[in-house]
């Protein structure tokens, strides 16, 4: 009996013993068309042991890749696509540089704070007007999300003129500012409490076929219970 602390490192375990061992029998075959046949047929069983890999662009290209990454780059056959080799896939990717920008306003976030800066730059009075209605509806929604009430129009007129250095300036009631109301969502929920309510009641009142009163003189017995 063989332990796996005895056998060779696996050099892609997600592919399983048996794939390594087929690799490495390919290895031992020196005709070239029957190394071939085997490597399209060991190609095929890898696909199907990982089907997550088809929802990969290219996924047979990977699959070449990956028989060459587990035979050492050793295997000797004809693959469809450009052979890689080692430096190719070993190489490390570049560190992505983690940003050191410390955010002006963290309350709002840096995306906002870069659309203010726009809105500040932005010539085209119409655009402005467009971006200071838009961040401005945005900060109400966020300012309902963490207080669960809503703002009124002059705390957000005042809060955005400060976070632009009083460049821009928020008009509340105009037209074009997208209207933050919860009065329809609480008229919503009273209809929806109302249409229960009233669901429940008819229910009470005889819809029920198993309600008393619909019961037959003389029967006491409950839903569920037959006759002595």
């Amino acid at each position: 009996m063989k332990y796996n602390t005895s056998r060779n490192k696996l050099l892609m375990p997600e592919y399983g013993r048996n794939i390594q061992m087929m690799v490495d029998y390919i290895l031992t075959i020196e005709d070239k068309e029957q190394r071939q046949k085997n490597a399209y047929a060991i190609i095929e069983l890898m696909g199907v042991l990982n089907p997550h890999l088809k929802n990969v662009e290219d996924f047979r290209h990977k699959l070449w890749d990956h028989i060459y990454r587990i035979s050492d780059f050793k295997i000797e056959i004809d693959s469809p696509y450009p052979t890689p080799t080692r430096d190719e896939m070993m190489k490390k990717p570049e560190p992505v540089p983690y940003p050191q920008k410390s955010i002006r306003n963290r309350h709002i976030g840096r995306n906002i704070s870069q659309i203010i800066d726009r809105a500040v730059s932005c010539e085209d009075d119409v655009k402005k007007k467009g971006y200071v209605n838009s961040i401005a509806y945005y900060m109400k929604l966020s300012y309902a999300n963490w207080h669960k009430e809503q703002v009124q129009d002059d705390i957000i007129k005042e809060e955005l003129r400060h976070l632009s250095n009083g460049a821009l300036d928020y008009v509340p009631g105009d037209a074009r500012t997208p209207k933050f109301n919860t009065a329809h969502k609480k008229h919503a929920q009273n209809n929806n409490q109302n249409r229960n309510k009233g669901n429940h009641n008819k229910n009470r009142n005889g819809s029920n076929p198993y309600h008393a009163k619909n019961q037959k003189p003389g029967s006491n017995r409950s839903f569920g219970q037959k006759n002595g």
